[in-house]
């Protein structure tokens, strides 16, 4: 996990109003950073075939319109604040037949975590280069820790993620045929993985913070962001 604010916390006496602060920005740019995923995923099958994503209204960026608002949203907020991991949220239905070949069906399934890798640059760049207050700088530098997990967590090639969309079109009928079945269960059990063996979620922080590092973020400002966040822990 990330490092919690010194024993000798210097915002003892308007901790509560940076707590809500830091919570509410949070929370809102991660819908914000849900939709622009799922938008991903909407404009690269656009652009590759799937012009009914624009009449399903992918593309206007309504969190609405891309699946149940508790699946969506409600539940990554829910495992966002007990673990501090980004759980995928749902995902916009793409029509697979009418993409132009395999190389645009991985890209569209990448499309989606490169969005929030992009997110996570950007807000990194304008923590090292915005004159924001503290505060502001810790819920940037969070939020964009998070995005670097959502890359890394979508990346993994395991069923039911972006990561095995990207490779799915290369495999054979049979071994697609298990994925689909194995699909409703994988995600289960890498998140009881993440969240039980101490061991699986420390190198899935590690490689996190050390990505998140190349990005040029400040894992300082994210660790109290992520304090400030989960106050509920203390």
């Amino acid at each position: 996990m990330l490092c919690a604010l010194p024993a000798a916390d210097p915002y003892v006496g308007n901790r509560w109003l940076l707590t809500a602060g830091v919570v509410l920005f949070v929370v809102g740019g991660w819908v914000v950073s849900l939709c622009l995923h799922e938008f991903g995923h909407a404009l690269v099958a656009f652009r590759g075939g799937d012009h009914e994503v624009a009449v399903r209204g992918y593309l206007t960026l309504d969190p609405r319109r891309y699946t149940d608002p508790v699946l969506s949203i409600v539940l990554p907020l829910v495992f966002l604040l007990i673990g501090g991991i980004p759980l995928p949220g749902g995902a916009v239905l793409i029509n697979h037949w009418a993409l132009r070949s395999k190389p645009v069906e991985s890209l569209v399934s990448l499309a989606g975590p490169l969005f929030n890798l992009a997110i996570g640059l950007v807000l990194n760049v304008v923590v090292l280069f915005a004159p924001l207050p503290e505060g502001l700088q810790m819920a940037f530098a969070y939020l964009a820790f998070l995005q670097v997990l959502t890359f890394l967590l979508n990346i993994l090639p395991v069923p039911g993620f972006d990561g095995f969309g990207v490779i799915a079109p290369w495999l054979s009928r049979e071994a697609q045929a298990v994925a689909v079945r194995v699909r409703p269960w994988a995600p289960l059990v890498l998140f009881v993985l993440l969240f039980a063996v101490p061991a699986v979620s420390s190198v899935f922080f590690t490689i996190g913070r050390g990505l998140f590092d190349v990005l040029g973020g400040d894992i300082g400002h994210a660790g109290d962001g992520s304090y400030l966040f989960r106050f509920w822990t203390r």
